[in-house]
């Protein structure tokens, strides 16, 4: 386990769900009552082998309305511990769900109105900033929650809006949507804003450098050089300096040891009696989309899109592109399903405090066993995405860097003047990005560009910290994976991986990253949708292994290391 601060989840401040003095479990029976069932088992069955009427004398009618009585008052007494272990579970949500949507998002929406914000999908003019009328029905719906009200939204060439409502809705299980958030998005005036529309740029000129080649790429040496000079880069570093390693990594422990693509993205699946190769279907090269001002203009306006180019040879991902293509098509809790499935076959170690490890004489499946985790990795993922959908529509609206690339060129080409951070405008890459497209407009890897909702938090992402955290909670997070592999610089096969020892808690961290920073790499979100998104991921899941705590009936207990370092136990 990665040393750190730990903390205690409040699962573990509970009172027992049952008091050993006065509440048996339902199904277990005392010596006396246990011996008066057998005897009257005993004599059934003897006036069965003798041919004797079950109801003649001496026969147990007694014992058979005794033992249904006894059934009675077990059912009665599971009963009333079911129904204490919901009450305890409300009063543990009652403690945490403390409205915060009173928290204000970064106020853009108020100083640059019309501009500033996430608008896709609605009617806008000739230079892409919305229609105000219709700006100002979405905001009623919003404000409103009247499912009438988000009905009235306009739109513009016919592309739907995502799930507008979806942080309105309840779940039974974790915390509440409007009871965790995040913090205000960077603004469009802002440095840190301005070093993440600047990565997003030399992502979009590196998406065909083969990660394996990152060390002696000209343009990835490029990037990195211009990121190291941005006063409010957040991104990992090697001292005060960006380099080609670090270059679009995360931040967390296990990001910058060993290859830049996450051992879960590239071994083998055993999925039953079947084996799911790590080989997909990826993009041409040298496809970038939305780059041409009136095809960016319709795309804001909700056109649809047509379709992409495929490369006829399937590869592991090797690079940006490849990545992009993945996350375009995903399921969103695939690569933690597919990364559970890969430990459970290779017979990976659970954390130490579960049941199969500390108990003498059980071992784990239907609780602490596969049916068990497989479940519930997946399960974590629509409670994660109400609870971003709440802060990207409710709260933050924060604009796309596709939106935001329309803003740059329009007032780069004089067009318009907007409140742009001086640091991107001044960036050498925007001189590439011209000489290349003939335009500022940041390049998307999909035709359609960005999804119809708000880009704070990323989607991706807080499945990601949601997932990933159930995972570090039942597997040993220091478990060092045996034969690691890295994808060819073609893609076409897997080498040998030499270098430092890969973990279970550093690679999960890894698959976490990779899928955020994938859509990232294809233009459609920004750095802190990422980074905010997993641990707002993480809060959804850790509510949900709190409230699982007290639904089990032996002791246990789940350690994990968080997305900052420290650990916490539960």
């Amino acid at each position: 386990m990665s040393a750190g601060r730990e903390k205690r989840g409040p699962g573990t401040e509970e009172t027992p769900l049952l008091d050993p003095q006065t509440e048996k479990l339902p199904y277990v029976l005392e010596r006396r009552e246990f011996l008066r069932h057998a005897a009257a088992g005993a004599a059934a069955l003897a006036l069965q082998l003798s041919g004797a009427s079950p109801s003649g004398p001496g026969v147990a009618e007694g014992a058979v309305s005794g033992e249904q009585t006894g059934n009675r008052s077990h059912l009665a007494r599971r009963q009333r511990q079911a129904t204490r272990y919901r009450n305890q579970a409300a009063k543990m949500a009652a403690r945490r769900n403390k409205p915060l949507l009173l928290l204000a998002n970064n106020g853009e929406e108020l100083d640059y109105p019309y501009v500033g914000n996430f608008s896709k999908g609605l009617p806008h003019n000739g230079l892409g900033e919305v229609d105000h009328a219709a700006y100002e029905v979405l905001l009623r719906a919003v404000s409103s929650g009247n499912a009438a009200d988000f009905d009235a939204i306009p739109l513009g060439l016919g592309r739907k809006l995502t799930s507008p409502q979806a942080g309105l809705a309840f779940d039974l299980q974790g915390p509440d949507s409007h009871c965790v958030g995040l913090r205000p998005a960077p603004r469009i005036d802002g440095a840190e804003n301005s070093s993440e529309m600047t990565e997003l740029y030399w992502m979009a000129l590196c998406r065909d450098v083969a990660f394996a080649d990152y060390a002696s790429d000209a343009i990835v040496a490029d990037a990195a050089d211009d990121l190291s000079a941005f006063s409010d880069f957040r991104g990992p570093a090697e001292g005060s300096s960006v380099t080609p390693h670090t270059l679009f990594r995360g931040t967390s422990a296990g990001n910058l040891v060993g290859p830049f693509l996450s051992q879960f993205l590239l071994r083998d699946v055993p999925y039953g009696s079947l084996t799911i190769s790590h080989r997909q279907r990826t993009i041409l090269p040298g496809l970038e989309y939305l780059t041409v001002f009136d095809d960016w203009l319709d795309a804001q306006n909700g056109a649809t899109a047509g379709p992409d180019a495929f490369d006829p040879t399937p590869r592991y991902i090797r690079n940006f592109r490849d990545l992009a293509q993945y996350v375009h098509v995903d399921a969103l809790y695939e690569a933690y399903l597919n990364a559970c499935l890969i430990l459970l076959g290779m017979g990976a170690p659970v954390d130490a405090g579960l049941p199969p490890v500390s108990s003498p004489n059980q071992n784990g499946f239907a609780e602490f066993g596969g049916p068990h985790i497989l479940s519930l990795v997946t399960e974590v993922s629509t409670r994660a995405l109400k609870a971003v959908w709440c802060q990207k529509w409710l709260v933050h609206r924060r604009l796309r860097p596709e939106e935001f690339g329309g803003r740059i060129h329009n007032h780069l080409t004089g067009r318009a003047t907007h409140p742009i951070h001086d640091e991107v405008l001044s960036s050498p890459v925007l001189g590439r990005i011209h000489s290349r497209f003939g335009s500022y407009l940041l390049p998307q890897a999909f035709p359609e560009g960005c999804p119809t909702h708000p880009a704070y938090g990323s989607g991706h992402a807080t499945v990601a910290g949601a997932c990933v955290t159930i995972l570090k909670a039942f597997f040993d997070e220091s478990f060092v994976l045996a034969d690691p592999v890295v994808a060819s610089a073609d893609g076409t096969g897997l080498l040998p991986y030499v270098g430092p020892d890969l973990t279970v808690g550093g690679e999960l961290n890894k698959v976490a990253a990779n899928i955020a920073t994938g859509r990232n790499a294809a233009g459609i979100h920004w750095r802190t949708d990422f980074s905010e998104g997993l641990l707002l991921g993480e809060q959804v899941a850790l509510g949900i292994l709190e409230e699982q705590k007290l639904a089990h009936n032996q002791p246990f207990t789940y350690t994990l290391t968080r997305f900052d370092g420290t650990t916490i136990t539960i």
